[in-house]
């Protein structure tokens, strides 16, 4: 059974490898990104489950998300025993080991092309369960957006792809999170694009609709058709409220900023015992809990209410910067929570409450309250993640209103430009992995070559050849027609040549006998290293590498020639081809003058 499956997976990936490695076959990529989008869904069904069950068991009502119905004891109790067991846990990991969620899978894409390991997948669903049904300020969605990544890179891993592909199956996993956790396909398909990989192929598009959309249709299959929010009707009801609309998005934005720093600033501790930040975290969010108990779990029902009307302008306002505060405190401590539903309710409750304030100075011309919280969400989820389209679509998908988008793009855009302009704040993962040393490299040329694999421009024309050659095998090597020559060391491979100084020298040596009067023959031994020719340096590179990887090969080996090992069943190697740095560089320019 293992040696048939190991078959399956050499075919498949001798099938795929060729084309996937020149960005290509469209046809391979959207099979792939189906298979990505419904085993993500199954993967997002089973974390919401985990999440709820406990949930609706314990709480009052059957009620994932009452926490405010629980008493002041226990809603003191739970976020603190919940912050010391998250402790307790993290301390026995390594720190690597600790890394979850969106930060985390940029990480393994700038730095690991997209290799997620499935061990700290298991950790993050652990996390992920945990932060929620403990009543931290958490979401769902980050840890969500890892589990989908994990397993879009571990189908890949088995199947051998190169590693441009699985860079795409890791945006089809975040895509298809997103999709699967909001039912917004379209904001699924962007948030991959403009959050985690940070560029725009359309190569990649069709593969990544097809994994949202297949991951949406599998939830809605489950929990039916209903939005993630019922949101009533909103529209603007008259123009002369762009100018409160302006100040409210400019109001967003310094919120926005304010939960950035409040990241960085709590992010200074990081020095400290994890167990010590997280009890210390669990303690600051035991008034919260006490005081403002919406801020406690998702929060998705207070967002509910506040698009309603349901909510007092102190209320709104107690909720949205308790949240705001808490959040950003806990997560810059260390602990596990997703940034993106705390941020939709910090959003929804601050531009319900301003929209209250709006109402009561402009009655006449003042749009519903709904209608403000909505702009809000899109205004603080924009902001916070620098990324104006995926909250656009995600406030399209949220209300299935096109009269949203106008005053959706004024608000989104004012929020993040006072974001980034007025208080120079980046996006808030590009932050987060900036305070752990690490950065994110967006050059046009870093992006270019990592969508390529060795397989697409390598040359194939080479054949692998013992120091010391005789007989017939120096006539088979000359007769083969190829190009290069690979000679074989004793650990491998050790320098490369041209097959035409093979057959230059044996002809020398042939011609210098006929003028001895020798008997002329090719049986003689021949030592490769030994005959003039123009040898280089060589290093190896495996076939799934892209050619960046390639590069930084060149740069860490000071190779003059990389020989490309594929790996096949059973540990068998076979060499590929070769690759000079010349034929990158080729490569890159002759796409700049396409382009």
């Amino acid at each position: 059974m293992l040696r048939r499956s190991s078959q399956v997976k050499d075919k498949l990936s001798t099938h795929f490898g060729s084309r996937l490695s020149a960005g290509e076959g469209v046809l391979q990529l959207a099979l792939l990104g189906l298979l990505s989008g419904i085993g993500t869904g199954g993967v997002i069904l089973l974390f919401r489950s985990a999440i709820e069950w406990p949930l609706e068991y314990f709480l009052p009502g059957a009620d994932s998300e009452a926490f405010e119905q629980l008493g002041h004891l226990a809603r003191m109790l739970l976020p603190l025993a919940g912050a010391v067991g998250l402790g307790l846990f993290l301390h026995f990991l390594s720190v690597s080991d600790r890394r979850v969620g969106v930060a985390h899978v940029m990480h393994r894409l700038n730095y690991h092309q997209g290799y997620v390991q499935l061990r700290g997948a298991l950790i993050q669903f652990l996390l992920g369960v945990g932060t929620v049904i403990t009543g931290q300020s958490a979401g769902r969605e980050g840890p969500a957006v890892h589990l989908g990544a994990a397993f879009s890179s571990l189908l890949g891993q088995w199947l051998r792809l190169p590693n441009n592909s699985i860079r795409t199956l890791v945006a089809c996993g975040v895509a298809a999170a997103i999709a699967a956790s909001f039912d917004t396909p379209i904001a699924g398909v962007i948030f991959a694009m403009e959050v985690v990989m940070m560029e725009y192929t359309i190569g990649v598009f069709t593969p990544v609709i097809l994994a949202a959309v297949s991951a949406a249709v599998l939830t809605r299959a489950v929990y039916g058709a209903e939005p993630a929010f019922e949101v009533p009707l909103v529209t603007l009801q008259s123009l002369l409220e762009l100018p409160w609309i302006l100040l409210v998005a400019a109001l967003i934005g310094v919120a926005a900023a304010l939960f950035i720093q409040l990241i960085e600033s709590a992010g200074r501790f990081d020095h400290r015992p994890i167990l010590l930040r997280l009890l210390m975290a669990g303690l600051f969010m035991v008034p919260f809990a006490l005081l403002v108990p919406e801020v406690m779990g998702i929060g998705y029902d207070t967002v509910e209410q506040t698009i309603n009307g349901q909510l007092a302008l102190w209320v709104l306002l107690g909720v949205g910067l308790a949240k705001l505060v808490a959040t950003g405190v806990s997560v810059g401590l260390g602990m596990p929570s997703s940034i993106i539903g705390p941020t939709l309710v910090t959003g929804a409750t601050l531009g319900g409450a301003l929209g209250l304030v709006g109402a009561a100075l402009m009655p006449e011309q003042a749009s519903t309250v709904g209608f403000y919280a909505m702009l809000g969400m899109g205004a603080m989820m924009g902001a916070v993640l620098q990324a104006p389209l995926a909250a656009l679509m995600a406030l399209l998908e949220f209300t299935h209103n096109p009269h949203i988008i106008m005053p959706g793009m004024l608000a989104i855009t004012v929020a993040s430009l006072v974001t980034s302009e007025v208080f120079g704040k980046k996006a808030v993962f590009q932050s987060m992995l900036k305070a752990q040393g690490l950065g994110y490299d967006t050059s046009p040329v870093t992006q270019a070559l990592r969508r390529v694999g060795v397989g697409a421009i390598m040359e194939r024309s080479v054949k692998v050849a013992p120091r010391m050659l005789e007989g017939d095998a120096i006539a088979g090597l000359l007769t083969a027609g190829t190009r290069w020559v690979l000679v074989e060391g004793s650990k491998g491979p050790v320098s490369l040549l041209l097959t035409a100084d093979l057959a230059r020298f044996v002809e020398q040596r042939e011609s210098e006998a006929r003028e001895r009067g020798e008997p002329v023959t090719v049986a003689a031994a021949v030592d490769l290293m030994a005959i003039p020719a123009k040898r280089q340096d060589v290093s190896a590179v495996s076939y799934q590498a892209t050619l960046e990887e390639a590069l930084q090969t060149f740069e860490r080996t000071d190779a003059e020639v990389l020989y490309v090992r594929q790996y096949l069943s059973y540990g068998i190697v076979r060499i590929a081809g070769v690759l000079h740095r010349a034929d990158i560089d080729s490569y890159y320019q002759a796409g700049v003058v396409r382009v």
